[in-house]
């Protein structure tokens, strides 16, 4: 077997380093995401985000001489996607606001095991039965999770399970999109669509934030948007075969975050569940890195 280049190891050891950054970034947004769920229109949190989203997409699809990158070859699909991104967070965030952040995470984590599932009906892409078992058994973990607390938190639950369906869905159309359209055009069809629309919702909930509604807002804005740019710089570092599985570690994030900021513990059924979730999730990565059907 050929020996990796220094360089490239290099180069993918900073990689890891700067997707973990990037993650731990994110774990601070949802920690502000569930502050800020409980002080104001979850709409406010939504439009907050995208304000700030829509500059920063615009100077990276900027070419000098050519103007933005905007033109696609999806603009159904890319508009479709733009809507379902700030439902999605609408979803989360309202989550984030009643339940601990790690069960929330938890159940988020099977977003990638419903992508393998939609990838056949929707891609065309052959999934064998293992891979097939490792999503029934993360659904599996789902349940475990989801029912013991039905009966307390049922709707905020399933809040969690429809945002990590359209997490999928999201997901789904990003590869179909990305067969003709760049990274820059699709940053500017999320971030102009998602502005428009949280925009529009935003109009109806507005309720004046006071000060440090308007400074846990404008932080959330900040990391969340650093926090995309140093995730995208990650995978311009290492290959994204190496850096997905490292994704997990956001449910341990958020789980001591959410212990240290809101003194959540997860009980058992969530531990339990969220190891199965990622357990089938690792090995439907693995078995996908192998290119064969199972």
């Amino acid at each position: 077997m050929s020996a990796v280049p220094r360089d490239e190891a290099a180069s993918t050891r900073r990689g890891i380093m700067v997707v973990l950054a990037a993650i731990s970034l994110f774990a601070c947004v949802d920690v502000l995401s569930k502050k800020l769920g409980n002080m104001m229109p979850v709409a406010l949190v939504i439009w907050a985000r995208f304000l700030l989203f829509v500059p920063i997409s615009l100077a990276l699809a900027w070419r000098p001489g050519r103007g933005i990158a905007w033109r696609s070859g999806h603009p159904r699909l890319q508009f479709l996607r733009g809507l379902i991104l700030p439902v999605q967070m609408w979803l989360f965030v309202s989550a984030f606001a009643a339940l601990p952040l790690a069960d929330v995470h938890a159940i988020g984590a099977s977003a990638p095991l419903l992508v393998t599932a939609l990838s056949v009906p929707l891609l065309g892409e052959r999934v064998g039965w293992r891979r097939w078992c490792a999503v029934l058994a993360g659904f599996c973990g789902v349940l475990l999770i989801v029912r013991p607390g039905f009966a307390e938190a049922s709707l905020p639950m399933l809040y969690v399970v429809a945002g990590a369906a359209l997490w999928a869905c999201y997901q789904v159309i990003l590869k179909v999109v990305g067969r003709t359209d760049g990274a820059a055009t699709t940053g500017v069809w999320t971030a102009v669509v998602g502005a428009a629309f949280s925009s529009f919702a935003a109009w109806f909930a507005w309720t004046p934030p006071d000060a440090t509604g308007w400074a846990l807002l404008a932080a959330a804005a900040v990391v969340g948007g650093v926090g995309h740019i140093v995730y995208s710089q990650a995978f311009n570092l290492a290959p994204a075969s190496t850096l997905q599985p490292f994704n997990y570690l956001l449910l341990v994030y958020a789980a001591v975050l959410g212990w240290l900021f809101f003194g959540d513990v997860p009980d058992p059924w969530t531990i339990g569940g969220a190891a199965v979730v990622v357990s089938a999730g690792l090995y439907t990565f693995h078995r996908a890195r192998l290119r064969g059907p199972g």
